[in-house]
């Protein structure tokens, strides 16, 4: 029976849908009465702390955990463990941050593996098999064994592995986890391919530049609750500080005296060795340009008139201080 927070009609609207899911591990509550709605064709972010209960909510999710109570709906059907799910758990991929690979198995011997477990058909599984190859790159790896690919393909043919039954939904748990600056550039240019196909993609990471650039969508998890849950740019524009970094020739008095006089500007800070400011301002981009006017018309010299906010990181430490 589906929990009286809810009604099916609006768990369809959604491609995935959990209504107080909790998971508890004998006396302690990893995951707490969890209320996560995401849409279809989102990429949603997650993120917390170490413990927070990200891995436990995604592997609910992906079926690989049984909940202690609550639901879960993916595009309004109702997600059991066991077989009265078998058919909705095709539309799932779900990459965990540890899934071993076979060090002896080729990339192509790897990828065939898996479709043959998902049932591909033979002509279907030799398609996906170079589409998924074309899609990570790898296509020339494809005769290679495992054992001598880099971190960052190994990465990359782990989600292949994932994507290979063309889900609807994906779960990524870490997944550049330990990777270089450009294995998590490739790793992004991929998962944007698949939102753009109209996949349904939820990723936790701990890397949050890489979940600005990617997400529609972040929540935050403490101590198992979802303590957070907006789209990017609310989550932006409630709990991100605007700032403006100011660089001029002369007396930083002179710039604190005009700037006094803005309605927008919330304060400074000093940065000396730059002979600069960092004003905090609340203002719009036209009133940012109208302060710059002001600025010159006041005969300041100005180096440096740039805009900043705050990112994805410094909001989620602030959030939780």
């Amino acid at each position: 029976m589906i929990n009286d927070k809810c009604d099916l009609a609006e768990a369809r609207h959604f491609a995935i849908a959990t209504y107080g899911l909790t998971k508890k591990f004998d006396h302690q509550i990893a995951v707490n009465e969890v209320d996560l709605k995401i849409q279809t064709g989102e990429v949603f972010g997650l993120i917390g702390v170490n413990g927070a209960g990200k891995t436990t909510l995604i592997k609910m999710l992906a079926a690989a955990l049984e909940p202690s109570c609550g639901e879960i709906y993916l595009q309004g059907d109702r997600l059991l463990l066991g077989n009265s799910s078998s058919m909705l758990k095709q539309r799932i991929g779900y990459l965990p941050d540890d899934y071993p690979l076979y060090d002896d198995l080729t990339v192509w011997d790897y990828l065939d593996y898996f479709a043959r477990l998902y049932r591909l058909t033979p002509t279907r599984r030799r398609r996906r098999i170079y589409e998924v190859l074309e899609l990570i790159q790898l296509g020339n790896k494809r005769k290679s064994q495992i054992a001598t690919l880099s971190r960052g393909m190994k990465q990359r043919l782990s989600l292949a592995r994932t994507i290979i039954h063309e889900p609807m939904i994906l779960l990524l748990d870490e997944p550049v986890s330990g990777l270089d600056p450009i294995s998590r550039m490739q790793f992004r240019e991929i998962i944007k391919v698949l939102q753009e196909a109209g996949m349904t993609i939820l990723i936790s990471s701990h890397v949050l530049s890489d979940l600005a650039e990617l997400c529609t969508s972040i929540g935050i998890m403490e101590f198992g609750f979802l303590v957070e849950t907006a789209s990017l740019a609310d989550i932006y524009a409630r709990l991100s500080n605007q700032y403006l970094i100011i660089r001029i020739l002369g007396n930083l008095a002179e710039l604190k005296k005009e700037l006094s006089n803005n309605y927008f500007v919330r304060g400074w800070e000093e940065v000396p060795e730059q002979n600069s400011l960092k004003v905090g301002f609340s203002g719009e981009e036209a009133d940012r340009a109208d302060l710059l006017r002001s600025l010159v018309a006041a005969g300041i010299s100005i180096l440096e008139f740039s805009y900043s906010q705050d990112n994805l990181e410094d909001i989620f430490l602030k959030y939780r201080l």
